[in-house]
């Protein structure tokens, strides 16, 4: 929107983008990096083109609506300023790449953790770049997106997905700083839709593997057999009822005698977790920190956090097939069906969000006693060995 310009407005520190002055046609250019330059837009058989009229403040305000006014006189006697010596070129768009490094860099801060960071950029770098990375930021086109997620759009439909929406969320930034004008060449609905098929009907549901409840004491002995941090870990994961990054990246600050305090930054619900330690829990926490070492990190290996994979590898040695993340329904499922724990104490433990928005207003509390008397049950279940006469059941998903 036009508004009028003034020398004190344009002398500060502006955001990137165009300010529009009341003077038709005459805007000044922000770069990302703070440099101005004055653009005179005019059209001329339908199109529209922009001619640069120097850069600020070398041009003052005055110079540049002057100049405008008789550019824009010219262009009603039939001539194109076009064919004349331009006093300057328009700035270029920046590039894709260079505009998605900031992007990321930008809204970095906000983001879970450092993994959704890498994430942002790997994908970026393996899929996007390769057609788009030296594209000036407003010439991304539809064609360009279907090069991009054709070849990956059945094949890998959860990423193509992803992809699709952090370019999405590219281009609608530099619409914002008005880089480029027009629809979202990456916009699913309304456009994509389309031309590409709906995800969910590409994709395939995979549940995680979970190991029958009726072995997890013969998994807990195998663990307890292993001189390794990872097996300290896995085994403190499945008596929680964790998720993987949320015992990986625990800390020593977030312990409180029997309680381990989980960060909202690292809860998949954003909100704080307060999970009862049992006393196997608390002696496998006294066992890491006597044998591995003082470190910020509960589980480390040279101060540093256990890798994504480091327990996955230890299961699939141990318990071949099943996954880490598959003890929460190990966990669910023996709630269900051995025990008289109320469901939302079972839920309330796994930190679910309670989808229901008129039954989250009023639920206050986190159960915390009864979560603890349920957490206890399940770490004297994983200790004892299951009667001789119950048979294993078929692997479970979850």
């Amino acid at each position: 929107m036009a508004q009028q310009l003034t020398h004190a407005l344009i002398s500060k520190p502006l955001a990137p983008g165009r300010y529009f002055d009341t003077t038709r046609g005459l805007h000044l250019f922000v770069k990302g990096n703070g440099k101005k330059y004055w653009i005179f837009r005019f059209t001329i058989a339908g199109r529209r083109h922009d001619r640069g009229l120097g850069p600020y403040p070398e041009v003052p305000l005055a110079n540049a609506r002057e100049e405008s006014v008789r550019l824009r006189q010219a262009i009603r006697r039939g001539e194109n300023p076009l064919s004349k010596t331009q006093v300057a070129s328009a700035p270029r768009r920046p590039t894709f790449s260079a505009f998605a490094t900031e992007f990321i860099q930008t809204h970095a801060a906000q983001w879970r953790n450092r993994k959704h960071v890498d994430q942002w950029r790997n994908t970026l770098k393996d899929y996007a770049f390769p057609v788009i990375g030296e594209t000036p930021v407003d010439q991304v086109t539809t064609e360009h997106m279907l090069r991009i997620l054709t070849p990956i759009w059945s094949a890998k439909t959860e990423t193509a997905s992803r992809v699709r929406g952090r370019i999405e969320r590219i281009l609608g930034a530099a619409t914002a700083q008005q880089l480029r004008d027009g629809l979202n060449p990456a916009q699913w609905r309304g456009h994509l839709e389309y031309t590409l098929p709906a995800p969910k009907r590409l994709k395939r549901v995979m549940h995680y593997a979970a190991l029958p409840y009726m072995r997890v004491h013969e998994v807990i002995c195998s663990l307890q057999e292993k001189d390794c941090v990872s097996a300290l870990a896995l085994e403190f994961l499945i008596l929680t009822a964790a998720r993987t990054g949320e015992v990986r990246f625990a800390q020593w600050s977030e312990i409180h005698a029997d309680l381990w305090v989980i960060p909202a930054d690292r809860m998949k619900t954003k909100k704080e977790h307060r999970v009862p330690l049992t006393e196997r829990c608390r002696d496998i926490l006294e066992i890491s920190r006597s044998v591995h070492g003082q470190a910020d990190y509960l589980f480390h290996r040279n101060g540093r956090p256990l890798s994504n994979v480091a327990m996955a590898n230890l299961l699939n040695r141990v318990a071949p097939s099943y996954t880490v993340h598959g003890f929460r329904s190990t966990f669910r499922d023996w709630v269900a069906e051995e025990t008289e724990h109320p469901r939302d104490v079972a839920e309330m433990a796994l930190a679910h969000k309670i989808e229901n928005p008129v039954e989250a207003s009023y639920r206050r509390g986190d159960l915390l006693n009864r979560r603890r008397r349920l957490m206890n049950d399940w770490a004297a279940y994983c200790s004892e060995a299951p009667p001789p006469n119950v048979l294993s059941l078929e692997r479970r998903v979850a």
